[in-house]
């Protein structure tokens, strides 16, 4: 036991706390602490995970993409997986009214895993942590980082706290915050920034879906959108249990009152295809509620230090991206600092910040683009063009790093430029 002096709220305390070293402190262990963590655990680099819940416990993000099945399976971590039986998710269906948008993920430009799952994360989350206890991955749940101090070299001591308010203190060489939307160093080291979307907000909750027809129908993740900005998402479980939650602008959830189960209540009323399936259904819990929940950082790395996945960006629940940035991130962060640790140079600005803002740029094109309308254009046109809609699968499936994609390439550009081609269409045909 070390004594040690550290000034917190301008009091010099003295506290008595143990010091572990490792390599790596890794700070969230959903899916993004976890491909973390099982690569460098593989790799033979001393990891130590600290997850503030306890699991299992609910979150949302319940939508995977195809592209996040590379890294689970790269880390080994696809089989556990598997063994759980998670609806799968082979495509994704977009309403407006009685227009339908079908997507197909084997019919995307691509290549790539043709298929994902939908799962309640509660119980996925606590399958990859259990897997990576058994491996030997030190896991430890309810302690919460309440401080973390750099050294010139950006070595690292973070103070953490149990829940029975005891404290120690981890010494690592790097930290990957994996904490989600607990934001753990964006929030103690002042690298929050606004995000540059719309201010959207969300209300949602599980229901056991007694009225789920039988077959396709009753597995579909669908969207269905009420107006430009509000949409429902219903996303069924293998359980039996589905996801349901609202979408919309902050003041349009603000303008429903009552309870959060009145509230969503009356929203469902909103949707005419599944108005009728829902009603009277008996929600699994309160509803809850998000308010403004786009996110931005200032940067994405520092020295000792890397950001991932909803820790760094949170853009919008819409085309599900969420898991997929958090794991793909995960795995390259893993990646860089055990080549770093090797001794060998690094570009974080180049291999790793520039790398993920490409992705992170095309679908922050393809968010503002939902909200415009323009990309509600491509979706519902009529007749689809088969080659436009395969380039635009390929994004939703998550290969937004795919440059041979021109609606990855140019993404900047060509969704709004073939929403003017609809509109010049439609009004030669008025």
């Amino acid at each position: 036991m070390g004594c040690k002096f550290r000034i917190i709220n301008d009091f010099y305390t003295i506290t008595n706390m143990s010091v572990e070293n490792v390599d790596v402190l890794i700070i969230g262990a959903g899916p993004s602490g976890s491909v973390a963590a099982s690569y460098l655990h593989k790799k033979g680099l001393k990891v130590k995970v600290v997850e503030k819940n306890l699991f299992p416990r609910f979150v949302i993000g319940e939508s995977l993409l195809p592209r996040c099945m590379d890294h689970f399976e790269e880390v080994e971590l696809l089989d556990c997986l598997k063994k759980r039986d998670y609806e799968v998710k082979d495509g994704a269906r977009f309403l407006r009214g009685d227009e339908v948008c079908n997507f197909d993920f084997s019919k995307k430009h691509t290549k790539g895993w043709d298929w994902t799952w939908q799962v309640p994360r509660a119980d996925f989350d606590k399958t990859l942590t259990d897997e990576l206890i058994t491996r030997g991955v030190d896991i430890s749940f309810e302690e919460e980082v309440i401080a973390v101090d750099f050294n010139e070299d950006g070595f690292s001591e973070t103070t953490i706290k149990n829940k029975l308010g005891e404290r120690n203190t981890v010494s690592a060489k790097y930290i990957i915050d994996s904490s989600g939307y607990g934001r753990v160093l964006p929030r103690l080291l002042d690298l929050e920034k606004s995000s540059e979307l719309l201010n959207q907000s969300s209300i949602f909750t599980h229901v056991k879906d007694i009225n789920r027809p039988e077959g396709w129908e009753g597995t579909r993740i669908t969207f269905d959108v009420i107006d430009l900005r509000t949409w429902l998402w219903v996303i069924p479980f293998s359980s039996g249990v589905t996801s349901i939650g609202y979408v919309g602008s902050t003041e349009f959830l603000e303008s429903f009152k009552g309870t959060s189960s009145e509230k969503l209540k009356a929203m469902l009323k909103l949707s005419n295809y599944y108005s009728e399936r829902f009603e009277g259904v008996e929600f699994q819990f309160k509803p809850i509620e998000i308010s403004n929940y786009s996110k931005s950082v200032k940067q994405l790395y520092g020295k000792g230090y890397v950001l991932t996945g909803n820790s760094a960006e949170f853009l919008d629940p819409v085309f599900s991206s969420g898991v997929t940035f958090a794991t793909e991130s995960a795995l390259l962060a893993a990646k860089l600092i055990t080549k770093s640790l090797q001794k060998k140079t690094v570009d974080w600005e180049v291999e790793y910040s520039d790398y993920m803002k490409k992705g992170v740029d095309v679908f922050a094109t393809y968010v503002k683009e939902w909200y415009t309308g323009n990309l509600q254009k491509l979706f519902f046109h009529k007749p689809e063009n088969p080659e436009i809609k395969k380039q635009i699968c390929s994004v939703l499936a998550g290969y937004v790093w795919d440059e041979t994609n021109p609606f990855v390439k140019n993404h900047h550009r060509l969704v709004k430029a073939v929403a003017h081609v609809i509109d010049m269409e439609k009004e030669k045909s008025e």
